[in-house]
């Protein structure tokens, strides 16, 4: 276990998930149009729900990429953690509808795995990550989201504190 590796791994995961919660908070309707255009699937619940945006994938792949070489990281690893984050938040997010819980409704594990981990396992040999490295790094989000989570709802950036 190296703990650089982790670190550049968390940071990015951080970045890539924080940047359309600033992006929101930031630009508030401007960019706003869902990524499933409001369709809905065959249970008849939204694919994905409002809060899933052109905006917050854009402005993740935005910060991502900028924020990668700043801590030695290539900028197309940036890119790619992004697209996996934003990836699997997708993920979680169709999941949770298929589940019947509400948008934005808290899920604990089904919110934090899929959008820490994806990006870490996609991007694991170009941060020489281990498989345990991966698993920390997941916990550590996990618990680091849900505190950091926290803290932007009583700054009034982020709408909800989880």
């Amino acid at each position: 276990m190296s703990i650089a590796p982790i670190a550049q791994g968390l940071i990015l995961v951080f970045v890539a998930n924080g940047a359309p919660i600033l992006a929101r908070w930031a630009f508030g309707l401007w960019g706003n149009a869902p990524l499933d255009f409001h369709a809905r699937f065959a249970d008849g619940a939204r694919l994905l729900g409002s809060s899933k945006t052109f905006r917050g994938v854009i402005a993740s792949l935005i910060a991502t990429t900028l924020v990668a070489p700043l801590i030695g990281v290539d900028w197309r690893v940036g890119a790619l953690a992004a697209a996996a984050a934003m990836a699997g938040d997708i993920l979680s997010s169709f999941i949770k509808r298929r589940l019947q819980l509400p948008a934005q409704g808290m899920a604990p594990g089904i919110d934090q795995a899929p959008e820490s981990l994806l990006p870490l396992i996609v991007c694991k040999s170009a941060l020489g990550l281990s498989l345990t490295d991966v698993l920390i790094a997941t916990l550590i989000f996990w618990i680091g989201g849900l505190l950091l989570s926290r803290a932007l709802f009583t700054l009034k950036i982020r709408e909800r504190p989880y």
